[in-house]
């Protein structure tokens, strides 16, 4: 039975969420003034403040809203929530997308029994959906990173991500807060159309495989004006990915912005079409990199344009390593090109600013170099390194250009 809400909550959701003052349709159902109908989770169901589960009631008030067939809002208002594993599962009938509008805060059950999927938080075939609020997405992580093992097996099972989307189209995520994630704090596959705008993530230094966004098999995403302090990579673009857009995100600490890791399992699909531009990284162990297995199947990773950069107290600033995670004496098969770092600057903490390992199986071909500027923190020269690559010099270039072959 829904429960019942007070009319000093009714009051905060008027002033928090700009409901009109009218007790309308039955189940929870409630005009806006944006003309959407609000599907509350609080009359499904939910108990904020309490160690009770709420999980059950924000799949009801979902399946309420997706199955709509006008304009519908899933409101959460504030509080504390408690979520176990939660699927928000289309397709839905609804014409237009689907909001989902968080206030309060949700908070992972912390029993890593509770997630035999992939995600804590979970989108699947859903078209149409904006995911939007002042709210925060508490993972719970530092009460299960312990089991994290991926340091030492490679083949580990990574822990839930915060936020799991796949089959996901026409999607639109911001303002929100994700902290504390227990594996990825978003990943999103096998989706398309997809925007990230105005996250703030936030996870300590040292917490494991917290990478704060990991896009795969996904086309047409734009992460824009993030904030990301994890782990991990702040951003990750892995196989299958193309056409994606990286702009105006601030990154660090964590390991930086990455494409990869590439060619870990066979018949990875390409990489194709990557612009990271108007960035800031700050104390992070690495720039920009591209990173790929040993011994992998072919596969290609092209068109890739890193730019306007800046670079504070940053580790490793430019990095392709192709000899990345297990030892093997095969060569890596994934096949880079088209490659452009333009006007990168700042200071890095690696005498070595520029490294660019390529494979001697698959070496790297068309990487460019315009107007690099990155000078050691404190004093002492800059080098860079390269191998089996075929790269390009214009303009201001500190450090020295390498030579390969």
């Amino acid at each position: 039975m829904a429960s019942k809400v007070s009319s000093s909550t009714i009051a905060i959701l008027i002033l928090s969420c700009g409901l009109i003052s009218c007790d309308s349709a039955a189940g929870g159902r409630r005009p806006n003034n944006s003309g959407a109908t609000i599907f509350n989770v609080m009359s499904y169901g939910a108990k904020p403040g309490t160690e009770e589960e709420s999980s059950q009631a924000f799949v009801l008030a979902w399946r309420a809203a997706c199955s709509f067939d006008r304009k519908a809002m899933v409101l959460i208002p504030p509080g504390v929530y408690i979520l176990g594993e939660t699927t928000f599962q289309g397709p839905c009938k609804n014409p237009t997308p689907v909001t989902v509008r968080l206030e309060g805060t949700l908070r992972a059950f912390s029993d890593l029994s509770a997630y035999p999927e992939k995600g804590w938080i979970s989108f699947d075939e859903v078209s149409g959906l904006v995911l939007t609020g002042r709210g925060t997405i508490d993972g719970q992580g530092q009460n299960l990173w312990k089991y994290n093992d991926c340091d030492q097996d490679p083949n580990c099972k990574h822990l839930p991500a915060s936020i799991y989307m796949t089959k996901v189209q026409n999607a639109w995520i911001t303002s929100l807060k994700l902290i504390n994630s227990m594996g990825f704090h978003m990943h999103v596959t096998n989706s398309e159309r997809i925007v990230l705008r105005g996250l703030t993530i936030t996870a300590p230094r040292d917490s494991p495989n917290t990478d704060g966004i990991h896009i795969s098999k996904s086309r047409d995403v734009k992460v824009i004006r993030c904030i990301v302090k994890t782990g991990d990579d702040c951003i990750s673009i892995g196989q299958g990915s193309s056409n994606v857009t990286v702009s105006m995100v601030t990154c660090g600490p964590g390991h930086g912005i990455s494409v990869g890791s590439l060619g870990k399992v066979p018949n990875e699909l390409d990489v194709q079409g990557l612009l990271v531009n108007n960035c800031t990284l700050i104390s992070t162990n690495n720039g920009v990199r591209i990173k790929t297995y040993p011994a992998s199947d072919p596969s290609k990773a092209s068109g890739i344009v890193f730019a306007d950069i800046v670079m504070e107290d940053v580790g490793n600033p430019i990095v392709i390593n192709q000899n990345y995670g297990l030892k093997s004496t095969q060569p890596s098969m994934v096949k880079i090109s088209d490659v452009t770092y333009h006007n990168i600057r700042g200071t890095t903490t690696s005498p070595v600013a520029v490294s660019l390992i390529c494979s001697s199986g698959a070496p790297c071909l068309d990487i460019r170099l315009h107007n690099i500027n990155l000078k050691l923190k404190g004093s002492g020269e800059v080098s860079s390194v390269c191998s089996n690559a075929i790269v390009a010099h214009v303009g201001v270039q500190i450090p020295p250009p390498c030579v390969s072959f």
